[in-house]
């Protein structure tokens, strides 16, 4: 089983901090954000790294280190299983890079066999996440799964298979002991109607990432409309702004033993197609910080 994430954060607490975009100036980001109060940073990454440059961007970083914020996690978010590969290489190249990072984590998808069920994508999972769960560990690393399902069912999808514990049951089955854990937050099982809470509860010895994300239901709209209905029943929003007791998440996580990091996700639809970063909102990234901050540690 995969540890909790390798960096301890000030005084034993758990880290918060913020995804920041690869491809935008993420060093610039996470200084801003540093000011903020924000201590950790996912440098994150849409279907491919693009033009970036690895061992530039970690270099960058250096001075944001010496100010005492760190990188909790380094991602890449794209169908990992897409026969095109450019997802996968660029896990690749992340899990080539994280040391340069400080990095104790490579975030991704899952992937997809593009149109198969669940069950019939676990094959090639397998084959390919062997390898880089291999790479990883040679090099001291977890791989950290998101369960965000992007339109995904148990039937078909193209981006990822990692969308529920009935699926993760089959992942973890299929690499038994491979440093690989879930990157969890409650939106996801909010939006799909389960109970965070519960769903923590069960699966937190497996979580080595946390995204600060929750949601809001519309309960009106879903007595009357249901689930597949063709306006969402529900939408994303920071920690504070939703229906998620964060103070009990914390409650959770430190049980498990948690010691990595909660790191503030912008809703998609707010931050636009393509990579998903903490965006320019001061005055309510600082209020959700404030939230997280009285969740945490009481403070």
């Amino acid at each position: 089983m995969p540890t909790n994430g390798d960096s301890t954060p000030p005084a034993g607490r758990v880290a918060l901090g913020a995804l920041v975009p690869g491809a935008r100036e993420p060093a610039a980001s996470a200084r801003s954000l540093l000011a903020l109060g924000f201590e950790s940073f996912e440098i994150e990454f849409w279907e491919d790294l693009g033009k970036a440059e690895l061992h530039a961007l970690a270099d960058s970083f250096d001075g944001l280190r010496e100010a005492g914020a760190r990188v909790s996690s380094i991602g890449v978010y794209g169908n990992t299983l897409d026969p095109a590969g450019a997802t996968l290489a660029s896990v690749e190249a992340l899990i080539e890079a994280a040391g340069s990072f400080g990095s104790p984590l490579v975030s991704c998808f899952a992937g997809r066999v593009p149109g198969a069920s669940v069950p019939d994508s676990i094959e090639a999972y397998k084959a390919a996440f062997g390898r880089l769960a291999d790479r990883a560990a040679a090099l001291g690393l977890s791989l950290a799964l998101e369960n965000c399902r992007l339109g995904d069912t148990w039937k078909t999808g193209k981006w990822n298979v990692a969308i529920n514990p009935d699926a993760w049951e089959l992942l973890f089955a299929a690499l038994p002991g491979a440093p690989i854990g879930l990157e969890w937050e409650p939106s996801h099982q909010a939006l799909a109607l389960a109970d965070p809470l519960a769903q923590l509860a069960a699966w937190a010895p497996r979580v080595v990432h946390v995204h600060g994300k929750d949601a809001r239901i519309d309960r009106g709209a879903l007595a009357v409309k249901g689930f597949f209905s063709a306006a969402k029943i529900g939408r994303e929003c920071l920690p504070g702004e939703g229906g998620t007791d964060w103070a009990q998440i914390m409650r959770i996580l430190a049980r498990a033993g948690y010691r990595g990091s909660v790191d503030l996700e912008l809703p998609a639809e707010e931050a636009g197609k393509g990579p998903r970063d903490a965006g320019s909102d001061d005055a309510r990234l600082a209020a959700s910080l404030a939230y997280l901050r009285e969740a945490a540690y009481g403070a």
